[in-house]
């Protein structure tokens, strides 16, 4: 009987792209949003790294909301001040 193939991921291969976008979802929330939404195809839900994908894919999108949101609370507060 044939088995079926698995994902590259799950077949032993490293968790580089994965610990890549939490990394980089730190250091450079951009670029780990980025990492982990293409990471998202090559672990899928079930391998390892997918829990590091998550994590990075969370991480960057709060790391990169945050700043977005002090931004328009301050501008908005500075407007009402003048």
């Amino acid at each position: 009987m044939a088995e079926a193939q698995q994902p590259a991921a799950a077949a032993g291969e490293d968790k580089t792209m994965a610990i890549l976008s939490l990394v980089f979802a730190i250091v450079l929330p951009i670029v780990g949003l980025i990492l982990a939404l293409i990471s998202r195809k090559k672990y899928p839900l079930g391998t390892d790294g997918h829990g590091l994908v998550k994590a990075g894919l969370i991480v960057s999108i709060i790391l990169t909301a945050l700043p977005l949101l002090a931004m328009l609370v301050l501008f908005g507060f500075t407007a009402s001040m003048l």
